[in-house]
């Protein structure tokens, strides 16, 4: 049996051939796992997911803020009901003539928040398929890298463009969709080098849980960043850490552990080995035609499209739903709508820690999917619909919000990563294509969510909750019935014979 020195000697020469024989048991115990390389990439990831999500929610704290006043008057309690005025012509149809200091106020609609708020997830739409296939083909240090720093520039620029009109404003959000996109649809490409598989729950949930703790931080911060300072500052201060952590993930994330000049050799052989049976040593060309036929592949699509809902009703309208039931100002608004989100990121974290433990107890990986996707959805989404029958209940109230959302995070250990499962060659692009799918609820939640308050000022948030629900319950049903967990026959590896 080969000692570790001469798998290191062997690793010098061979780059890792296939041929070289590795006791994976030694391996796996010498291996470290917290203070190590592999973990150190996810921090990153989580650091970067933190960055991309708190610039894509700090809109949503800041726009209540944005709106609340008009013309001359600074009460937060004013309405904007009523239809805009120039809300797509002139500069932008602000106060002419404001205090030195103040931030300037807009007459939006919900209906033109809405399409403000959902502009972001059209530009998200258009790159999250070619996201991943370019992070699975040209890396995605490059292509995340890039990504964070176009995101990071358009919060900057933010401020001005809305001070510009309310179509630059719309425009500067699409384009930052552009951005994004890639990053959402192409991290997954890190896992197919640097995630065993029975770390992947664990990995995979730490790097997303960065988008959770970024939602917590933008709406927890936001409200009292635009009541000290004004909510342009909002989006200089996010802007400003993304530059940061686009420095920190050029300077030290690599597509691989081969590539890594720091990683411990005995890590680096671990690895290797666990990936040894599930990333081909070649590029094969993607089964295009097996893909659209898999069905587990399109329950992964509907799933997510019916998760994605659900998750940008929290983000999106949790501000706004407890202004409108508690009526508190913007810095008690953005504690209350920022709670939520901390309990998501615990359980996010440990949700991936307990299914890799479930793993290990040789629970098959389609069961754990499935509990945890039924948890993140099912619990939350009838919370959700519980809560207009008890506006009169503060504590209560409150409750469901942060147990519907902190549940909801167990989706990331479920359905979110199950590409990685059925076919960790393509898992990129699958992710990719499946966030693709999904980010349609994204478009649509705003959107519809802001049409159905605007219709029914009484009933409103009861139709918003009850629509959500018949989506997300919908999607679990497909779910449950069509998901897999093994490798596709398509995702195999092909013998290819050349003449």
């Amino acid at each position: 049996m080969a000692t570790m020195t001469e798998l290191s000697s062997t690793e010098e020469k061979n780059k890792y051939s296939q041929d070289t024989q590795v006791d994976e048991k030694l391996i796996l115990r010498k291996a470290p796992s917290l203070c190590s390389t592999r973990y150190g990439i996810a921090f990153l990831a989580h650091l970067c997911n933190f960055t991309i999500m708190a610039q894509n929610v700090i809109m949503n704290i800041s726009m209540v803020t944005m709106v609340n006043s008009t013309g001359h008057q600074s009460q937060f309690n004013n309405s904007t009901e009523g239809p805009p005025v120039d809300s797509f012509g002139g500069p932008n149809n602000a106060p002419k003539s404001l205090p030195a200091g103040k931030a300037p106020v807009y007459d939006w609609s919900p209906q033109i928040q809405g399409i403000i708020f959902g502009s972001i997830n059209y530009g998200m739409l258009l790159t999250l398929v070619p996201g991943g296939y370019l992070a699975g083909r040209v890396g995605t240090k490059r292509v995340l890298g890039f990504s964070l720093f176009g995101s990071s520039i358009l919060s900057l620029f933010t401020p001005l463009a809305a001070d510009l009109g309310l179509v630059f404003l719309i425009a500067t959000r699409l384009l930052q969709g552009l951005t994004q996109g890639s990053v959402f649809g192409g991290q997954f490409a890190l896992w197919e080098r640097w995630g065993p598989p029975h770390e992947r729950s664990r990995l995979c949930s730490f790097a997303l849980s960065g988008m959770i703790m970024g939602a917590f931080m933008a709406i927890l911060l936001g409200g009292v960043i635009s009541q000290a300072l004004g909510w342009p500052f909002v989006f200089y201060i996010f802007g400003g850490i993304g530059c940061v952590c686009c420095l920190l993930w050029f300077v030290l994330v690599y597509d691989d552990p081969v590539s890594h000049p720091w990683i411990n050799v005995t890590e680096k052989e671990y690895i290797i080995s666990s990936l040894a049976q599930q990333v081909s040593s070649s590029k094969q060309s993607l089964p295009i035609k097996a893909v659209v036929r898999s069905l587990p592949f399109w329950s992964i699509c509907f799933c997510s499209f019916s998760h994605l809902w659900l998750i940008n009703i929290f983000i999106v309208y949790t501000p706004t739903y407890i202004s409108s039931v508690f009526h508190v100002n913007i810095r008690d608004n953005g504690f209350l709508s920022a709670l939520p989100f901390i309990v998501a990121w615990v359980i996010g974290v440990l949700g991936g820690h307990l299914a890799d433990f479930l793993l290990t107890k040789n629970f098959r990986i389609v069961t754990v999917r499935k509990i945890a996707t039924v948890l993140g959805i099912l619990p939350p989404s009838a919370f959700l619909v519980a809560l207009p029958y008890l506006t009169s209940s503060y504590i209560t109230t409150m409750t469901l919000l942060t147990l519907a959302c902190g549940l909801s995070s167990l989706c990331q250990t479920g359905v979110y990563i199950n590409a990685l499962d059925i076919a960790p060659r393509y898992s990129s692009f699958l992710t990719g294509a499946a966030r693709g799918f999904a980010q349609i609820a994204a478009v649509l939640a705003p959107t519809v969510s802001g049409f159905l308050l605007s219709q029914d000022s009484e009933f409103g948030w009861r139709n918003v909750f009850l629509l959500m629900f018949a989506i997300n319950l919908l999607g679990l049903l497909i779910y449950l019935i069509f998901g897999e967990g093994d490798v596709q026959d398509w995702a195999k590896e092909r013998k290819l014979t050349r003449l």
